[in-house]
């Protein structure tokens, strides 16, 4: 896990290639939950997410010999636009593996960032591919089991504290664990009384079953929270989950796509489900909250056909 200070040397190395994102009230969601909301709005991060961070963070930390032989990174989400996004703004040549299924909209993003694509049917062809990549010279860069990318996303907590020095409760949703890794570090080591809530989807909940097993386990992904699609989680996401969280909360894709539209409708933003989901949450155990929420809406990478298809699939709230 991050250190405070790995967090804070991150903050300084990245500074120059991300934004420091707003982080804003919003009255209307805040009379939804009963008490008063923030939103760190990651999603007006470059590429739409907040994985530039980590990206940049593992990146500036290669050799120069490492940068020159380029990079590799396993992802059908946002870690790929990330990392090819860094890659290109430090020139260093990028290739990303991804899963056949991946949305056309993630790798059209992923291309235009300049980086080299990939696809395998699996995550398992995947992995061995990586490998072969990396004894082949490349440096492979993991999306979420490495601590300078779980410094770089601690970022958002340093962010956090600074604009919220009140907040009560933090609501960040979790794939393979590093983003919520990140945060809870950089909150709780400054502010141990600060409640961290982690949020899952069904179909997308590799944590809460690793978490109930004691062991890591490895899913099949259903849900339609396509980003937080890890199939597994690593020791020290499943370490950092059971050392900081108040609980993850499990909710529903119906659930993920009616705090779409809310925060749509109500904040004016437009969320993934990997984002809409922290809002179900806080939903869930809005009675036991405390007096300063803050949701990390970590991504807006979602297109209109998306939207269009869940609406239809779940009804629309509008």
């Amino acid at each position: 896990m991050p250190t405070l200070e790995d967090i804070r040397d991150a903050r300084r190395r990245i500074a120059e290639y991300v934004h420091r994102t707003p982080q804003v009230s919003s009255r209307s969601v805040g009379e939804v939950l009963g008490t008063p909301v923030s939103l760190k709005l990651e999603v007006l991060q470059k590429t739409g997410s907040f994985k530039p961070r980590g990206a940049f963070n593992q990146v500036l930390g290669l050799s120069d010999r490492e940068r020159a032989a380029g990079v590799v990174g396993v992802s059908g989400g946002n870690y790929a636009q990330g990392l090819a996004f860094a890659g290109q703004r430090l020139g260093v040549a990028t290739r990303i593996l991804m899963p056949e299924n991946t949305p056309e909209n993630y790798v059209q993003a992923t291309r235009g960032y300049g980086a080299v694509v990939e696809f395998a049917p699996d995550m398992a062809s995947i992995f061995t591919r990586a490998e072969e990549l990396r004894d082949g010279g490349l440096t492979f860069l993991h999306p979420f089991d490495d601590l300078r990318m779980m410094a770089g996303n601690g970022t958002i907590g340093l962010e956090v504290l600074e604009d919220a020095p009140d907040v009560t409760d933090v609501f960040v949703s979790i794939g393979g664990g590093g983003l919520m890794t990140g945060i809870a570090a950089a909150i709780k080591e400054q502010r141990p009384g600060v409640r961290i809530w982690g949020v899952e989807t069904v179909g997308a909940d590799a944590m809460s079953r690793a978490m109930a097993a004691g062991e890591i386990v490895e899913i099949e992904i259903t849900s339609i929270a396509k980003t937080l699609g890890a199939p597994w989680v690593s020791e020290d996401t499943l370490a950092a989950a059971g050392r900081y969280l108040e609980d993850v909360i499990v909710v529903e894709d119906a659930e993920a796509f009616a705090g779409i539209e809310m925060l749509m409708h109500r904040a004016k933003v437009v969320v993934e489900p990997a984002a809409g989901c922290t809002l179900a949450a806080a939903q869930r155990v809005a009675g036991a909250l405390g007096s300063h929420v803050v949701l990390i809406l970590c991504g807006g990478n979602v297109s209109l056909g998306d939207l269009t298809a869940w609406g239809e699939r779940f009804g629309s709230g509008a």
